[in-house]
């Protein structure tokens, strides 16, 4: 099949992405498949047939400490366009079998392109554009599921700067900040004191000011993948510092990953039917990955649900795949027969 994979553009998780369109890649072709890497923000030059064997710029696999600066990666393209799509890609997209989309984030996750891709009548991986859309929403996303799994009190708030001082006053500590539309943990805060929520609504400020106020939990975080709608082994994460944040979940050695968690199975398929009533709830389909925290009491909270998860060297659903295994190259066909059996159905 000629295959187009679909990376960067303009997130937050642009480099996270690159990372995965450079793994997948050279697994498809690893596969026997034509398959070339185009950065949906910046496009592509390469025409035609040369395009799927153009090389592969393995420098991607590598991701950094820091999200990368947007303002700057605008201003590196030529240009005036505000479109998100670079030059030759959608024209490289109709010509392709299907287009497996390495994006993360609100730039590829949030249904936008997939509903491009649909409209264009071109097969895409992964979710739908609607299911994929309302996952993307945290707070939509415990609307639609609070009543069938248990996740922790939340409230959203949109704001700003001349707000928090109100917001720090009315909010019980210890919370937890997260942006409503974002992934890899960018912009997430644990407060436990007044300062700490100060800072974390200024952050929060800075990339939108639309931010869900989250109840702690404190306890093990325990995700769960699903690939061809079924619920994978469990993964338990365990940050040598801190929590799972951005920096911790893609420096090799930052977190230890132990899979199948070391839960009791009474555990394990609790949070592994939790996992499939959210994936069933939001309409997904093909593969997901959902977060959870397990409390002291052994009570599993479900925080969100991935539609497009990591496929660098340090995600975990490649992880989870391989404990029944599924080795990487196997779990990346596996997408696509399930991808292109998805679409055909309207799902």
């Amino acid at each position: 099949m000629k295959i187009v994979v679909l990376a960067g553009g303009l997130s937050p998780e642009r480099n996270v992405s690159l990372s995965t369109g450079v793994m997948v890649t050279e697994a498809l072709r690893r596969l026997g498949h034509r398959a070339g890497l185009v950065d949906l923000y910046f496009g592509t030059q390469a025409a035609g047939e040369a395009f799927f064997d153009a090389p592969v710029p393995v420098e991607f696999k590598r991701i950094g400490r820091q999200a990368p600066d947007l303002e700057a990666v605008r201003r590196s393209r030529a240009g005036e366009s505000r479109s998100l799509f670079g030059p030759g890609v959608l024209e490289l997209c109709r010509a392709a079998d299907l287009v497996f989309v390495a994006l993360h984030g609100s730039c590829g996750e949030d249904g936008r392109v997939q509903a491009t891709l649909e409209l264009l009548g071109v097969p895409y991986t992964g979710a739908g554009y609607l299911g994929s859309a309302i996952a993307m929403d945290k707070d939509l996303t415990k609307r639609v599921v609070a009543g069938l799994v248990s996740t922790p009190a939340w409230r959203t708030v949109s704001y700003g700067p001349e707000d928090i001082e109100r917001l720090v006053t009315e909010t019980s500590l210890p919370v937890v900040v997260k942006p409503v539309a974002s992934g890899s943990s960018i912009g997430v805060s644990i407060a436990h004191t007044a300062q700490e929520l100060r800072a974390a609504l200024t952050e929060g400020a800075a990339l939108g000011g639309r931010t869900v106020l989250e109840q702690y939990v404190a306890g093990r975080e325990i995700q769960v993948g699903i690939l061809e709608d079924q619920a994978l082994p469990s993964i338990e994460i365990i940050p040598k510092e801190g929590f799972y944040d951005y920096a911790n979940k893609y420096q090799p050695g930052a977190a230890r990953e132990v899979c199948p968690a070391e839960i009791p199975a009474e555990l394990e398929e609790a949070v592994r039917r939790a996992a499939l009533r959210v994936y069933e709830a939001l309409g997904l389909s093909v593969y997901a990955r959902a977060d959870f925290i397990v409390d002291g009491a052994g009570e599993p909270w479900f925080l969100e649900i991935n539609t497009l998860p990591g496929m660098t060297p340090t995600s975990l659903l490649p992880q989870e795949a391989a404990a029944v295994g599924v080795d990487y190259d196997a779990l990346c066909q596996k997408i696509v027969a399930a991808s292109l059996a998805a679409r055909a159905q309207g799902r």
